[in-house]
């Protein structure tokens, strides 16, 4: 686990609290283990604790949710977590064994035994496994991430399909944060800490290299280096048949990258687009999502639009391109899909998906509805396998409707594959959107669960959920823990679509960066009044909750609001914007929130929740909850928070999961316990005694 510099920023007063910092510093680790138990013994001791305890592990734990697959040749691949497997199983069927109610498995690595054999606390982390030259031959090698307690630094280990074991002598990643990527059988690139200098000060890997099989890696070839001040490198080998190239990528910052076409001669060629954009290679086509607008060859398309063009034309000089998609005061793409001979593309219309199929032509791409968008709810999908087939997977789901997994093929009816169980009651349920006025006027929408009959009389216990930032949009999404945990209680749910996500593209994303941050929190604060002011709730009996990004978003709401709130749930947060760019990965950040060492910080002292506690304010009881194993956001953050509002007698209670990286739990059991303090926290100070 990385450690901290106590190096404090010039003009700053020095931080008492830097010794929290210290991840696993034998004194900071006890001051942990004090909190978490005065955490522990005042909700663990709640009425009902150890029932929903139960409840939330056996939702968590069942058989009978779906097994999402990945199709690898002639099987489907799953990753599964229960009650006998907690740190899991990867496991493969069949697709005709799939269809079924209960198929049959073969399990390929279990994780459990494998820590058991080990002595280790492995968490799974994925798999990436190579693509046969031969569509007749099967999958065999792999390559396996396996974390230690869940943190983003992983093991590559190779694995073997055919034979069903690890790979003697196989390729090998040491601890670190990067990965292997497959070129051929006996070839990866390797992106990942080399020795000194090699990463970026976000921790990220700032070389990549090419690495032949039973070579040292200390003899790798070096493909590319980027800057100390860039936020990571990468490389990869697109295998489609017919279309193989190599790619390496240069992100200087979030939504700023680079990307590199590799020659077979080595040498490589920068494709000439902007760095905001997101890009795509896919077969013959160069696809472009533009996050700024962009003039190019006498025309100007606008931020959103979504762009084609023949990739081999476009690097050859050419500059002709298709607009697949152009976003309307109401509508952003959402995502898009590749089948075999399509485009699929998710829309979000008012924060509501709608699907069309797009069919690439040399004039313009025909285009038709696909069917299959709930009226308030949310649908992706995926391909099946984008080189075979048309087929797809559609997973539709919505706050009171159980995830359903369909399976479909452009220009037929999608059909029923799997549905999940109901965790909890939904009779008398309702689900609506409504629309909070800015303090500038900005509409924003935001999602109610709650009573079909409820009363406005100000008396509802009521959970506000947001995130507002990195341009992550909230949709609609099944939840047996917040059925189980929060409506079935009686509670009303709602999230805000502030500014910060992406639910309405780029736009709205960029109107809340940097020293605009703060029209995130008036979107959220405006969604609370509005709440308010239409007798749904009141502030005794409003609670809010948020993780990471969203941390720093009920930090602030604790520190600058909190008239509206009755109760806060923070937590993996950020909290001092002074020094999170020191902090683990931090530094990446900086293009969301601004740079501490520069002007920028007159704005973030403004928003940076730890600068602006006050021992004089009557604050709402908060939960703090965060991750030792957190190599994302620093567990300090947190803990110095929880350091500074007990100093001031502030109502706070502290736990820190000694496992869980960013996820905050490591396994089942884990973020079981976790939900559990959450919601009796929320029960004991929301609801009436």
């Amino acid at each position: 686990m990385s450690k901290t510099s106590h190096n404090t920023p010039p003009g700053e007063a020095t931080d008492p609290y830097l010794w929290l910092e210290e991840v696993d510093g034998e004194k900071a680790l006890e001051w942990v283990k004090a909190q978490n138990a005065v955490a522990q013994s005042r909700l663990e001791a709640a009425e009902g604790f150890e029932s929903l305890r139960s409840d939330l592990l056996a939702i968590l734990d069942s058989d009978d949710r779906i097994p999402f697959v990945v199709k690898r040749g002639e099987h489907y691949y799953n990753f599964w977590q229960d009650k006998a497997h907690p740190r899991g199983l990867w496991r493969r069927t069949t697709p005709d064994e799939y269809r079924k109610s209960q198929p049959e498995w073969e399990t390929l690595i279990d994780v459990d035994a494998l820590n058991a054999a080990e002595g280790e606390n492995w968490v799974w982390h994925g798999a990436h496994c190579l693509k046969p030259r031969d569509p007749g031959e099967p999958y065999r090698y792999c390559l396996i991430s396996l974390s230690r307690g869940g943190a983003d630094a992983d093991v590559t280990r190779e694995f073997d399909l055919v034979d069903k074991r690890w790979v003697d002598d196989g390729f090998f990643r040491a601890e670190a944060k990067g990965a292997l990527s497959w070129i051929d059988e006996n070839t990866v690139y390797v992106y990942t800490d080399f020795g000194e200098g090699s990463l970026t000060a976000s921790g990220y890997p700032r070389i990549v290299k090419e690495w032949q099989r039973g070579i040292p890696l200390s003899e790798a070839t070096t493909v590319y280096a980027g800057e100390p001040n860039d936020m990571s490198i990468g490389a990869v080998h697109d295998h489609t048949r017919g279309y193989e190239r190599d790619f390496v990528s240069r992100a200087r910052a979030f939504y700023d990258s680079e990307l590199y076409l590799r020659t077979k001669e080595g040498m490589l060629r920068k494709v000439e687009v902007p760095n905001s954009a997101r890009k795509q290679v896919h077969r013959r086509w160069l696809i472009l999502e533009l996050r700024e607008p962009w003039s190019v060859a006498g025309e100007t398309y606008p931020a959103g639009a979504l762009l084609a063009t023949d990739f081999d034309a476009f690097m050859n000089g050419e500059r002709e391109f298709r607009v697949l998609f152009e976003p309307s005061d109401t509508t952003s793409l959402a995502a898009t899909t590749w089948t075999r001979n399509h485009l699929i593309l998710n829309v979000l219309d008012n924060v509501k998906n709608r699907l069309y199929v797009l069919t690439p032509g040399e004039g313009e791409w025909a285009q038709e509805p696909l069917a299959g968008a709930p009226g308030i709810g949310t649908v992706s999908v995926g391909a099946v396998d984008d080189e075979e087939s048309d087929d797809y997977f559609m997973i539709v789901t919505g706050y009171l409707t159980p995830t359903t997994l369909y399976y479909g093929r452009v220009g037929e009816t999608p059909r029923e594959l799997k549905v999940a169980p109901a965790f909890f009651d939904t009779a008398g349920l309702d689900v609506s959107q409504h629309f909070a006025t800015s303090r500038d006027g900005t509409r924003v929408p935001y999602f109610m669960v709650a009573s079909k009959h409820i009363e406005t009389d100000g008396k509802n216990p009521t959970l506000l959920y947001g995130y507002g930032g990195f341009e992550i949009s909230l949709t609609p999404g099944y939840s047996g823990g917040v059925g189980r945990g929060w409506l079935s209680q009686g509670g009303v749910y709602v999230v805000a679509n502030i500014r910060g996500g992406g639910e309405y593209g780029p736009r709205w994303h960029r109107a809340a960066l940097k020293a605009d941050r703060y029209k995130a929190y008036e979107d959220f604060a405006a969604v609370a009044e509005d709440l308010i002011a239409r007798g749904i709730t009141s502030p005794k009996h409003l609670g809010i909750q948020g993780g990471s990004n969203g941390g720093l978003l009920v930090g602030n709401m604790l520190v600058t609001y909190p008239h509206l709130f009755g109760a806060v749930v923070c937590q993996v947060p950020l909290l001092d914007m002074r020094r999170y760019h020191r902090l683990l990965a931090g530094a990446s950040w900086m293009a969301e929130y601004g740079d501490p060492d520069s002007d920028d910080w007159q704005f973030l002292r403004e928003y940076s929740p730890y600068h602006n506690l006050d021992a004089e304010a009557d604050y709402p009881p908060l939960l703090l909850m965060t991750s030792t194993r957190d190599d994302r956001v620093h567990p300090g953050h947190a803990r110095k928070m929880m350091a500074r509002m007990s100093e001031q007698g502030h109502q706070v209670l502290y736990y820190e999961n000694i496992e869980g990286g960013h996820g905050g739990a490591a396994d089942n059991r884990q973020q079981a316990y976790m939900q559990t303090l959450a919601y009796t926290f929320l029960r004991q100070t929301l609801f009436p005694a």
